[in-house]
């Protein structure tokens, strides 16, 4: 699967809008993200953050029950624990159906109220989803672009440290 993703992160007390745009594809337990120029690969084992603005790359590996840094396949299915849900509003966003799920954190939270998933309903996939916060932050992120079924070449999630030869490797 692919897609491409707008991160909007917005206090109009605070009078703060901030915009991102990035993409991400997965396969079963690989990713590939691209966001706020970083690029983040998990080939199943280790997670490799490339910084190209410091020229560095750092390798995690990853630990059984460990949960770190973003993991765009968690998006997927984060809402199925932790929250209770009901119906919200059925809007029509650029000729599509998209019905809104509101998410109430079912333990206390001291950052979020709660969230707001739009499911495109034609398409059965999340098409946004709008943190809440306590603080009165709205986060928005709208996927697009979105792709299943990909080919993707041989070793598209493997990291190979040849293509940043000047760079600081962190293990």
């Amino acid at each position: 699967m692919q897609f491409d993703f707008s991160y909007v992160l917005e206090n109009r007390q605070e009078n703060i809008r901030q915009e991102t745009k990035g993409n991400v594809t997965l396969a079963g337990e690989r990713y590939k993200l691209n966001f706020q120029e970083v690029i983040q690969i998990f080939d199943g084992t280790k997670t490799y953050t490339v910084v190209p603005e410091n020229e560095e790359i750092t390798i995690t590996s990853l630990e059984e029950g460990e949960d770190f840094g973003i993991n765009p396949q968690k998006l997927l299915v984060f809402y199925k624990e932790g929250y209770a849900f009901e119906w919200d509003i059925k809007q029509n966003v650029m000729g599509r159906p998209i019905q809104f799920i509101k998410l109430i954190p079912t333990e206390e939270n001291k950052d979020i109220k709660y969230l707001l998933l739009g499911v495109d309903v034609q398409q059965k996939l999340i098409y946004r989803l709008i943190e809440i916060g306590t603080n009165d932050t709205r986060t928005t992120l709208t996927l697009s672009k979105i792709k299943t079924n990909v080919k993707l070449p041989n070793g598209f999630f493997t990291f190979d440290p040849n293509q940043y030869p000047d760079y600081y490797i962190n293990q």
